[in-house]
């Protein structure tokens, strides 16, 4: 007997990376070795008194059971200091912060907190794919909001009206600084954001990872806004920010009663954060400005080698972008992206992320990650070059 799957899964693919990473894991089986830029996991390790916090309270007794759903209170005193010493915003520890095991569920907790099938959700268009997908579980309907390089990656604010007149938007995601393309949006365009969203009564998401990593000027959270929180939730994460992406802590930030919805969700998915981790992000909270500026600068090291390989590639592109990306304009002579770089992967052994897999305004894009070191991109670079210039012969031949 064969069971059938929902009906919501018609709607939503397996996550591309997921498929991806599994090519390239077969490939590198065969002996390919190869070398990936295609994904935002930070290599370098946490601060290392982050690591002995986890280590010592692993060996303490009693430690190893179930936590509370909204984690440890120190957690959230601890992501409070930080919000107020990062980005100048006052969150209550005790009604304003909900930490998360990675925001990423974050963004399905919410989906199911508020949207009712039919509901339309704004969702960025090139944007992370996540709030497009959660959005079709829950069976709302994503509608793409256009983002273009001529306009600096921010939002078309006459589009968004139009989009908004049918009165049935329930939620918008916003993601800045954004991925892919390391947009920082300023404050006036936030400020217009939380305006919209009063006006024709939605809930505004901001998805904030990667303001601490190589940013302009003061990072900037979208509850520093006057009246954010009467209709906006933000997520952070210590996953790029602090290299913990596989530790899994995330938090959304918030008003009480739209995060004691989360917690609906959330209180029936998992059991608790597990204590060593919650005292080893406690510390991570407090890693020294010193500490972010030496993640930093090794970042802005690869970023120029990363730019090398642009070049050699032919592409044009943005930069001191914010984040551990840089998003790059394809030659206009390669017509199919994806199947480019394809190529580079089977021929070259390098993986690189195509755009499109953010959306349709990221066709003619690719996306590189910094999270390698400079002597891996480098080689990375010279195997391109090699596979270009064996093209170029077996042309002229």
């Amino acid at each position: 007997m064969i069971i059938s799957s929902a009906q919501r899964l018609e709607h939503v693919q397996e996550y591309y990376f997921s498929r991806k990473l599994a090519e390239v894991r077969a490939l590198n089986a065969q002996g390919r070795n190869i070398i990936n830029l295609g994904i935002g996991d930070p290599d370098m390790p946490p601060s290392e008194e982050t690591i002995n916090a986890l280590v010592s309270t692993s060996r303490q007794p009693g430690v190893h059971g179930y936590q509370p759903y909204n984690s440890i209170a120190p957690l959230r005193q601890a992501i409070a200091k930080w919000y107020q010493r990062t980005y100048a915003v006052e969150l209550d520890p005790d009604q304003e912060i909900l930490p998360l095991m990675g925001s990423k569920e974050g963004i399905f907790h919410v989906s199911m907190a508020f949207l009712n099938p039919g509901d339309k959700v704004l969702v960025p268009n090139p944007g992370y794919p996540a709030y497009a997908a959660a959005a079709k579980l829950v069976g709302a309907e994503p509608v793409y909001y256009t983002l273009k390089e001529e306009n600096g990656w921010l939002p078309d604010f006459q589009e968004l009206e139009n989009l908004l007149q049918t009165g049935d938007v329930k939620l918008m995601w916003v993601n800045y600084p954004h991925m892919p393309t390391g947009t920082q949006a300023t404050a006036e365009v936030l400020q217009k954001l939380v305006q919209l969203a009063l006006t024709h009564k939605f809930l505004l998401a901001n998805d904030n990872p990667y303001s601490l990593v190589l940013p302009h000027g003061k990072p900037l959270s979208l509850l520093a806004l006057p009246q954010a929180k009467e209709c906006c939730l933000e997520f952070n994460s210590l996953s790029k920010s602090h290299n913990m992406a596989g530790w899994r802590v995330g938090m959304v930030l918030g008003r009480q009663d739209y995060l004691q919805c989360v917690l609906r969700v959330k209180s029936n998915l998992d059991s608790g954060m597990f204590l060593p981790v919650q005292h080893a992000a406690i510390q991570a909270l407090s890693n020294s400005d010193d500490w972010h500026e030496a993640r930093n600068a090794v970042y802005a090291q690869r970023r120029q080698k990363v730019y090398e390989l642009l070049e050699l590639l032919g592409c044009s592109y943005q930069e001191n972008a914010v984040g551990m990306f840089v998003w790059a304009k394809v030659p206009q002579q390669v017509t199919d992206v994806e199947a480019y770089l394809d190529e580079i992967l089977y021929e070259a052994g390098v993986f690189l992320t195509p755009g499109k897999i953010f959306g349709t305004q990221g066709e003619r894009y690719l996306r590189i990650s910094l999270c390698l070191p400079e002597d891996k991109i480098e080689e990375a670079t010279n195997r391109i070059s090699k596979h270009l210039t064996s093209a170029k012969t077996e042309i002229s031949l």
